[in-house]
């Protein structure tokens, strides 16, 4: 890459794996956040799968400003996913963060050539699995449903109170409701995670969604509600690509038949929740 061209772009880093023909064959056919073509940053046994990118739009203040905007940060997580599941199924590739950019290739050589010992145990281990993630949800639809059908003079002569009395009565109600719902919820994700542990060689536990993030459905779902209510976990399980259904037939299966319960399976996906994040020196870097 010439100097005119080093000012003008910087090179936006999305996975490291085994440099192989394959693997070179199956980037130069993708496309990343960019537009751009992608190719290989080869040094040694390691490779890193990267494209250049303006740096006007990928240096560090026009970066940051663009992750804060919703449609931005949406277009850049599907660029990288979209890189990222192209090499997949290659074999062992470990996602790095999104926004990964650096100033040139030279730094990204010097990078993998820094974590080499950290890098070749991970795609050793990764080889052969994928990762899937699991949601356990308290379910709002079933227990409005559950109200619903309480027959009249159920709730303890609540048409004989007054309206401010017969108020406070169905909030208290409604607020035991969920209280047992999120209990429900509870308990049926410890025993998801008891059963996913059986199958899975590694588990992260993320912090559970809140907000818009929780209301996206995906994937398989037991429980027969709809998007909505609280997260109750959100984790990542690591198993073996030969049992990859098994485990998702297994975890909906325990999750089956609890009222008050959603429970949403994804994937399987390269394993992001267990490749490492890259080392400070990954963010944009001054041209």
């Amino acid at each position: 890459m010439t100097e005119s061209a080093q000012r003008q772009h910087m090179v936006y880093a999305y996975a490291v794996l085994r440099p192989t023909p394959e693997a070179a064959r199956a980037a130069a056919v993708l496309r990343g956040v960019a537009d751009e073509q992608v190719g290989l940053v080869e040094t040694g046994d390691l490779a890193a799968a990267v494209g250049p990118v303006p740096a006007e739009e990928f240096e560090e203040g026009a970066l940051k400003a663009g992750l804060e905007e919703l449609p931005r940060l949406e277009a850049l997580a599907r660029g990288h996913h979209g890189v990222v599941a192209g090499l997949a199924p290659l074999g062992a590739v470990l996602p790095l963060r999104l926004a990964t950019v650096y100033r040139d290739e030279d730094r990204v050589r010097q990078v993998l050539q820094e974590r080499r010992d950290q890098f070749l145990p991970l795609l050793e281990r990764l080889a052969g699995h994928v990762e899937w993630g699991v949601k356990v949800y308290t379910d709002p639809t079933d227990s409005l449903a559950r109200d619903a059908a309480v027959p009249a003079g159920a709730t303890g002569g609540e048409d004989a109170l007054s309206p401010g009395r017969a108020y406070l009565a169905a909030r208290r109600r409604r607020r035991r409701g969920a209280e047992e719902a999120w209990q429900t919820a509870a308990r049926t994700a410890a025993r998801i995670a008891e059963e996913a542990g059986a199958l899975a060689v590694g588990r992260v536990a993320h912090r559970p969604q809140r907000g818009e993030l929780a209301q996206v459905a995906g994937g398989g779902t037991a429980g027969g509600g709809k998007p909505g209510g609280e997260n109750i976990a959100n984790d990542a399980y690591l198993v073996s690509a030969d049992r990859a259904e098994e485990f998702r037939s297994r975890v909906l299966a325990a999750a089956e038949g609890q009222p008050g319960v959603r429970v949403e399976v994804t994937g399987p996906w390269a394993p992001y929740s267990f490749a490492l994040p890259p080392d400070p020196a990954a963010r944009p870097e001054p041209v």
